[in-house]
């Protein structure tokens, strides 16, 4: 038996005005083949894969077709989305003859001209692979899930955990889903649901002691439990995206009961529906906050600037929250981080403890970003480069380029050439700091750098500050959503109904 595998990924924000090219996938780190199979087998869903397939009783061949990622950004250039698509349907051509594929993919990418990327490259496969061979795929929570994408796969395994700790476990999952219907004669049908709601994500913490997010990734982990159930997913969809097909999922994949998946649908869907208000949660003004802050004697202060979430793909490059932070004497450091390629690149020419006039922000957020003009010190340079762990990651390599420590008083900004996780322990302790002894660390990011500062921060504050990932994003301009959308428009009420889709395996 002959298992292919590959990834493409990316979370696409069209608010980003800094469109994602291919040297940003290849930046990133592209791998094809063998080579592939070999470097991620302990990474994120790949690797959820390959152990997971070198675990069946009679071990499959393991192909490797490519893994294409770039860190989330804006729109997705047209070249860029070809040659994604090329190398994806030519690696698929050189692996056949296959007898089931798993994908690892976001769900949320779009390109110049192509708003259903997944859709697109999901198309391709099955025309390539027939009807009869299985297509398993895992998602985001916060794919954008078309009916493109549920017509071209048998299942569909998304992620269950938000801060995303679940991402291998998730290919796991996938796996275990392709060996139902290899080895053991399941035939998948999915009830789709699209439901009229984009959420942020602050109040959706499923790792949190209790809410309705804990109580629905539970519901979730139940039904798969049940053995009529395949997989079971709620995706409510990163909002950043002004695209025409845009809402919150949910699927429901079982084992030739068509009847339980639209019930379960229906009721996971009415439930996602019933708690959107729930979703809706205080933020502090960058004032209000940093005014916290600094009261604050006891510990760490986290503040989330959610509207610069390098992991919303927004451009990192926001200064609002340091400005304010420039007010105020700190006793201990106070830290944030920026995307400045220049500024590093003028902080090596210079070098360790030179002095520097730098402007920072304003520069990729072109559109809501402001500038300050700063005297710093360098203190250090450093090549940003590490695994990470936790949300987002299992063992995932990392590479954010040059970057630069700069001080100035008891301020630090951690200065980066790319973007990548400006909310990450491990950035900090590759500058040479602890975050977990600062007075105040800046992390842009909504939700997920709760799974590794909400144990060891004295509070954590949610900012409301410009960017292009807003968390109210519906006070922003968006010209393509489809409408009535919630929270964009008030709706009273709405009632699922699913649509089927019958995998060519169960038809045949």
């Amino acid at each position: 038996m002959r298992v292919a595998v590959g990834q493409v990924w990316q979370e696409t924000n069209t608010l980003n005005p800094c469109p994602t090219t291919r040297e940003d996938f290849e930046l990133f780190g592209v791998s094809r083949g063998a080579e592939m199979v070999s470097k991620m087998a302990h990474t994120n869903e790949l690797g959820g894969f390959i152990q997971s397939l070198r675990q069946w009783p009679e071990t499959p061949e393991i192909v490797g077709l490519a893994r294409l990622p770039a860190w989330p950004g804006g729109l997705i250039t047209r070249d860029a989305y070809e040659w994604i698509a090329d190398e994806m349907a030519s690696a698929l051509d050189r692996a056949l003859p296959v007898d089931g594929v798993l994908l690892a993919l976001h769900g949320a990418m779009a390109a110049d001209g192509y708003p259903d990327v997944e859709g697109s490259i999901l198309h391709r496969f099955r025309e390539r692979i027939g009807n009869t061979v299985p297509l398993v795929i895992t998602l985001d929570l916060h794919a954008n899930i078309t009916p493109q994408m549920a017509a071209a796969v048998d299942a569909m395994v998304l992620y269950h955990c938000m801060p995303h700790v679940d991402i291998q476990e998730t290919g796991v999952r996938a796996t275990g889903v392709l060996e139902r219907v290899t080895n053991k004669g399941a035939r998948p049908v999915t009830a789709y649901q699209r439901v009229p709601v984009v959420l942020p994500a602050e109040r959706a913490n499923t790792e949190a002691e209790n809410g309705f997010a804990v109580r629905r990734k539970q519901r979730l982990q139940e039904l798969e439990r049940m053995p009529e159930v395949i997989s079971a997913g709620v995706s409510v969809v990163q909002p950043w995206m002004d695209i025409p097909d845009l809402s919150s999922t949910v699927v429901v994949v079982t084992d030739n009961d068509e009847t339980l998946a639209v019930e379960l649908c229906r009721e996971l869907s009415s439930e996602l529906w019933d708690t959107r208000r729930e979703y809706l949660g205080e933020l502090e003004s960058i004032e209000a906050a940093v005014q916290k802050a600094a009261n604050c004697t006891e510990g760490l202060t986290v503040l989330g600037d959610a509207a610069d979430a390098t992991t919303s793909g927004a451009p990192g490059d926001s200064v609002w929250i340091l400005q304010e932070l420039l007010k105020y004497d700190w006793p201990n450091l106070a830290v944030v981080t920026v995307v400045a390629p220049d500024v590093v690149e003028q902080a090596s020419l210079q070098g360790i403890g030179s002095q520097l006039h730098v402007e920072l922000g304003g520069r990729r957020d072109t559109r809501f970003g402001t500038t300050v003009s700063l005297d710093v010190e360098v203190q250090h340079l450093f090549d940003a480069e590490f695994a990470l762990s936790g949300h987002i990651g299992t063992n995932m390599p990392i590479s954010m380029g040059k970057s630069a420590l700069l001080a100035i008083n008891n301020i630090r900004i951690i200065a980066t050439t790319r973007t990548g996780p400006h909310f990450a322990p491990e950035l900090f302790q590759t500058a040479g700091i602890d975050p977990f002894s600062a007075a105040v660390i800046v992390a842009k990011s909504p939700c997920g750098f709760r799974a590794v500062y909400t144990s060891r921060a004295h509070q954590i504050i949610s900012v409301r500050a410009p960017g292009c990932a807003p968390s109210d994003f519906w006070t922003y301009p968006f010209e393509q959503i489809p409408r009535p959308l919630w929270p964009w428009d008030e709706m009273e009420h709405w009632s699922p109904q699913p649509q089927l889709f019958v995998s060519g395996i169960s038809r045949s």
